[in-house]
């Protein structure tokens, strides 16, 4: 038997992330309170990492959505594999050509383009926030750019990321 309310347990546990930094944060705060210039400093030290890890929950919150999609997704050193009902497939970051986030009946998906396929993830698939990192790693992916998409996500597939062609890069 639970003593809170199913939809804010389901809030807490999405954010539960940043609640956790932020109590290294408090932790932190109170430590540099003890007085003497090692706790201050131990003190300053652990709020400088709250606030980092506080800013890196922040940023995978966008992608941890309220609803589940269909699918899991798992990352095993730099792979990026989804598993779903009906469909499935791995990705390579170093394969990887597109990435587009387009808009459907049941909700939006991440589009990877590869030379030798397409793969689609539901942006509310289970494990869907590991993505944050992977995309990170794309090598000149704008982080603003992306999260700005998955903001407004509009009635047309936005290419969120394209990789420069292979042949301006040898030159």
């Amino acid at each position: 038997m639970s003593f809170v309310r199913p939809e804010i347990a389901t809030a807490l546990h999405r954010w539960r992330e940043v609640l956790a930094a932020l109590a290294v944060v408090a932790a932190g705060g109170w430590l540099a309170t003890l007085g003497g210039p090692f706790w201050q400093g131990l003190g300053a030290l652990a709020a400088l990492a709250g606030l980092g890890l506080a800013l890196g929950g922040l940023r995978r919150l966008r992608f941890r959505p309220a609803g589940l999609a269909p699918g899991v997704v798992q990352l095993v050193e730099g792979q990026l594999a989804y598993f779903g009902p009906d469909t499935g497939g791995f990705a390579a970051l170093t394969e990887v050509e597109e990435l587009r986030l387009e808009p459907r009946p049941q909700g939006a998906v991440w589009v990877l383009e590869q030379p030798d396929g397409t793969l689609e993830i539901p942006v509310a698939a289970a494990g869907a926030e590991a993505l944050a990192d992977w995309f990170a790693a794309l090598p000149g992916i704008d982080m603003g750019a992306l999260h700005a998409a998955l903001g407004r996500p509009g009635a047309a597939p936005q290419v969120v990321w394209r990789r420069q062609s292979r042949s301006r890069l040898r030159s």
